[in-house]
């Protein structure tokens, strides 16, 4: 069994390789994406600091200027955080018969209503300042190839997943007395009596143990994030899960409600709830009604939050009735939900602070590591074995 376990933990190394050393660096990158995007166009990405008292304009009015701005776009998502020192961003979408858009992100100062420029997100149009981090997260995310790039990476993330077992399975010792005692040398370094080769091997071994844990977190997140197909059922199945929202029963040609309309009933819905099921909401996130969508969400951060930039609990509501048609708890609700919680946010590096978000850059750039060693040694290993075949077919030539 063992020998057959580590053929194919050879063969997923080597299929993954490539895609993993790609997603490893690139993630690395993205722990700071905020920042890197932030210092690289500070013209559009950051605003001056206000006085503590000094409120934020409506992001209503916000959006009116915003629209007038860009006639052809309509704005489903409203932000409603905003943030010291940081441009509110608003993301722009065609109206219909309208095909394309030259810009579909706008930045806007959320205090003097400025608007501060707009840029083609993840294009190079407009430099490779604008450019870099937008392009580097859909790298990360799709392979920059759309829906079928991730798939793709979802495929990997599970077979990364399954190779996260099978690897540290293999650094187990034979059955026997003492086994765990025995177990030992797999996590250790030979630094003085090894040779290079045997460096590398230890490395590339205990590099994956000692960090094993947060691999497969990493590894078991992709998979929810790309190949959700196989993760939910594989979730549900296993945990309790919040029920999603309730369908509308207006009729869907009934009149909609304005988005201030909507927005305050929200706000007193998601008050009402913070009462009932004992949170507390700490800041409006963001509003949204996707085109031709009968449901408005309010996302909101709360003390169920583990996100510290974006909270992910949410509040549904009737379009056209303003009836609430549930609310999501991202903690504390249902099991199921709570693992994926914490799963998504250690993945995106959003629960810690700084000293996790380096933990992070470090274990993207291991995961980069551990592929590459493991091609070389399989590369070095398979050279070694084909040598004699070929000394010896030379003395027979």
């Amino acid at each position: 069994m063992r020998s057959a376990l580590l053929r194919l933990h050879r063969w997923l190394g080597l299929g993954t390789a490539a895609f993993l050393v790609l997603a490893g660096l690139s993630g690395s990158l993205l722990v700071f994406q905020h920042e890197i995007d932030a210092a690289l166009n500070p013209q559009w990405l950051r605003v001056p600091l206000r006085p503590a008292d000094q409120a934020a304009l409506d992001p209503l009015r916000l959006r009116e200027r915003v629209l007038q701005a860009h006639p052809q776009a309509q704005l489903p998502w409203l932000p409603l955080q905003a943030r010291p020192g940081e441009a509110q961003r608003f993301w722009l979408a065609p109206r219909p018969g309208v095909e394309h858009l030259a810009v579909d992100e706008v930045f806007v100062d959320p205090w003097s209503g400025d608007i501060l420029g707009a840029r083609h997100w993840g294009h190079f149009d407009q430099g490779w300042r604008a450019g870099l981090m937008p392009f580097v997260y859909r790298l990360h995310e799709s392979l920059t190839l759309g829906d079928w790039g991730k798939r793709l990476l979802g495929v990997v993330a599970l077979l990364w997943t399954l190779d996260c077992l099978v690897g540290a399975w293999l650094t187990l010792p034979p059955r026997g007395p003492g086994r765990l005692a025995r177990w030992a040398p797999a996590w250790r370094l030979r630094w003085r009596e090894a040779g290079w080769h045997k460096r590398l091997f230890d490395l590339h071994r205990a590099g994956g143990l000692w960090p094993w844990a947060l691999l497969f977190v990493l590894a078991w997140s992709s998979v929810s994030f790309n190949l959700d197909a196989a993760y939910s059922p594989l979730m549900q199945r296993l945990f309790a899960h919040q029920p999603g929202p309730l369908r509308p029963d207006t009729p869907p040609d009934a009149p909609a409600l304005s988005w201030a309309e909507a927005l305050a009933r929200a706000r007193q819905h998601a008050a009402e709830a913070a009462l009932t099921q004992g949170f507390r909401i700490e800041q409006e996130v963001e509003f949204s009604r996707r085109p031709g969508s009968a449901v408005y969400q309010l996302r909101l951060r709360t003390d169920r939050d583990l996100n510290q930039r974006r909270g992910a609990t949410r509040l549904w509501l009737d379009a056209h009735s303003g009836q609430a048609l549930g609310l999501f708890l991202p903690r504390g609700a249902a099991t199921g939900d709570t693992l994926s919680t914490w799963l998504i946010n250690l993945h995106l590096g959003t629960v810690g602070g700084r000293p996790y978000q380096l933990l992070l850059l470090g274990l993207g750039l291991v995961v980069a590591g551990l592929s590459g060693s493991g091609v070389y040694l399989w590369w070095r290993k398979r050279r070694a074995r084909l040598s004699p075949a070929r000394a010896a077919r030379r003395a027979t030539a």
